[in-house]
């Protein structure tokens, strides 16, 4: 059996794709997820991975996830924290339930499951941890004061753990994926989405897999000498 690694948000999208380029890297991969139970069978089915339901929202239920997780199928020693929702609004529009929701998954999810796992990873000796950052938490975006605080969070959070890991062979860095064809981006109206596009210097959308592929990289053994880092992964569309 190969290292243990839990994607958020697993079943769908970016976190799909993320699955299956860890399991081709010969780790064996558990998926979480919030909702949807048919994309969870079909996932676990079509890709011979373990989905495990729990909010990574509620502090006590990513607890108790992560603990099934390390009874069932061993010591989680990768964490992708790739779950996020959107709840998007200008701020005179936004209600304290949309801006709260979106700091308690996106952000706040981050730390409970570093509080889960964490801590395990440090008294093994070897752990990674990447969190799935945005564009939007680099450069902002109207209509995202929540999403784009808290993926900015992320980013802060990723320093800060990464200098508390380091000595203990655990490293944390993030990717800040730029407008990936995913279910969540489809949403956006075309009239929208041809602006976006127009504005990426490589002329198009990014694909799910080639996110994938920068979180296979941090967390294999290559990596050990990168942490609190944040890899850009965006087409060109916003540097610095």
């Amino acid at each position: 059996m190969g290292r243990v690694a839990i994607i958020t948000g697993g079943t769908r999208g970016i976190g799909r794709a993320i699955c299956e380029a860890l399991k081709a890297d010969g780790l064996t991969v558990v998926a979480n997820y919030a909702g949807n139970d048919e994309a969870a069978r079909q996932c676990a089915d079509t890709l011979g991975i373990h989905c495990y339901k729990w909010d990574v929202g509620d502090h006590e239920a990513t607890l108790a996830g992560c603990a099934q997780v390390a009874r069932d199928v061993g010591p989680v020693d990768v964490v992708v924290n790739n779950a996020g929702i959107t709840r998007d609004a200008t701020l005179h529009k936004m209600s304290f339930d949309d801006w709260n929701e979106v700091m308690r998954i996106n952000l706040g999810g981050c730390f409970n499951m570093a509080k889960a796992c964490f801590p395990g990873m440090r008294e093994r000796g070897w752990g990674r941890i990447v969190n799935i950052g945005s564009i939007n938490g680099q450069a902002g975006q109207y209509g995202q004061v929540n999403y784009a605080a808290a993926k900015s969070g992320i980013h802060g959070f990723t320093k800060a753990l990464a200098q508390e890991g380091a000595k203990s062979g655990v490293t944390v860095n993030a990717i800040a994926p730029g407008y990936i064809d995913t279910d969540m981006v489809a949403a956006v109206p075309d009239t929208v989405l041809e602006k976006i596009v127009a504005r990426i210097p490589v002329g198009r959308l990014g694909q799910a897999h080639e996110i994938a592929r920068g979180v296979s990289f941090l967390v294999s053994e290559d990596a050990g000498f990168v942490t609190g880092s944040t890899m850009s992964i965006n087409g060109g569309q916003h540097m610095y």
